[in-house]
């Protein structure tokens, strides 16, 4: 029976969604550009009636990824809107995918309009992990093939995931008639143009406000911290994160983690590498160009933390690198903190742990929030 639902589902949501497609057929309208002063990729237009959001392609600087027309709920369609997906606001019944989406639209007042997410064994927030276990937001498994049949179940206002290189029209998800909203907001090249979505998440969810106040807090800390470490005589050339495997991915250097260390006042080994993401190096090639790193900042997930002796174990010729030789070594483990969930839309955090290990005479009284120093 629940199969057969589904199937006059999936038929009235196509019949419906085409029918939308035809009303999104007019020229864009005049209206007011919403100011966002850091991000390469998001537009925002105030028109009447609407909020006309548009996303570059970070893949293909000629073409959109996306168009969206923002409508109250309740309130009619407007007669003349431009080609986009239509979203009702403010989402009070949505899927989010991600831990980080999850994390922002929790501190912006909506954690109740999460209904549904996937991969729930990476999102480390704890209420959100026990509201899953009580059955009230659903756990629709892993994303790459989210469960469809839950999702119908949930019948969400928009679905939040983050889009990858020829992603397509993301199979049977797509087909559902459902608004996807591609959060490409990790492939801004700054770290301040990332935190700046957190203006079209909060149109979204109705918080715009509470929003736009918040950025124009982390505006304003990461502003000063990144003159702060301008004031530096000396620019400490630093290597970041672990090989995976039999390669090692290192983010290029118009990602938000180059442009921040940038900012720190740190000579990234890899800051001319172009690349907005991360990009996969034989580990031959790192060491040939890091082996004289003076700092080495990395990332990692495991119970307990790393030593010196775990990582030497772990592949040797990490040892030759001048940072572990000269134990300036600096880790986070997530596992235990919580970087994913914070520094994405407050760069101005990571910002402030970044001076502290290249520079601490310019920050004497404060404490490493995400990382500590490597212990033997």
């Amino acid at each position: 029976m629940r199969k057969i639902f589904v199937f006059f589902w999936l038929m009235l949501l196509f019949l419906f969604s085409a029918c939308d497609t035809k009303r999104q057929e007019g020229s864009v309208a005049e209206g007011v550009m919403l100011e966002m002063k850091y991000s390469d990729l998001l537009s925002l237009t105030q028109c009447d009636g609407y909020v006309y959001a548009q996303i570059k392609n970070p893949w293909d600087s000629t073409a959109m990824l996306h168009s969206y027309v923002l409508v109250e709920k309740g309130k009619e369609l407007p007669a003349d809107m431009p080609k986009g997906d239509v979203v009702r606001i403010p989402l009070d019944n949505s899927v989010v995918y991600t831990s980080v989406h999850c994390s922002l639209v929790d501190e912006l007042g909506a954690y109740a309009a999460i209904k549904g997410v996937c991969d729930l064994q990476y999102i480390d927030i704890d209420k959100l992990q026990q509201d899953c276990k009580a059955g009230k937001i659903v756990n629709l498994g892993e994303s790459v093939s989210p469960d469809i049949e839950a999702v119908i179940d949930i019948s969400p206002d928009a679905i939040l995931l983050s889009p990858f290189q020829n992603s397509g029209t993301y199979g049977k998800l797509g087909k559902l008639g459902i608004p996807i909203v591609e959060c490409a907001d990790y492939m801004e090249t700054s770290a301040m143009g990332r935190a700046e979505w957190m203006k079209f998440y909060g149109l979204l969810y109705g918080c715009r406000e509470h929003a736009d106040s918040l950025f124009a807090e982390i505006e304003k800390d990461y502003n000063s911290l990144k003159a702060i470490a301008a004031s530096a005589k000396h620019k400490p050339s630093v290597i970041v994160d672990l090989k995976f495997g039999s390669s090692w991915y290192v983010a290029g250097g118009n990602s938000t983690v180059g442009r921040i260390l940038a900012d720190a006042g740190a000579d990234y080994i890899f800051k001319d590498e172009k690349a907005q993401g991360s990009v996969p190096y034989a580990p031959e090639m790192v060491f040939d160009r890091g082996c004289d790193a003076e700092f080495w900042v990395m990332k990692y997930n495991q119970e307990t933390d790393k030593t010196y002796d775990e990582i030497a174990s772990e592949y040797s010729s990490y040892t030759q690198i001048k940072a572990f030789k000269d134990k300036n070594v600096y880790a986070c483990n997530t596992r235990h903190v919580a970087f994913y969930e914070e520094t994405p839309f407050h760069p101005n955090l990571l910002l402030r742990d970044y001076i502290k290990v290249f520079h601490p005479e310019l920050l004497k009284d404060y404490k490493l929030r995400y990382y500590s120093k490597l212990k033997n």
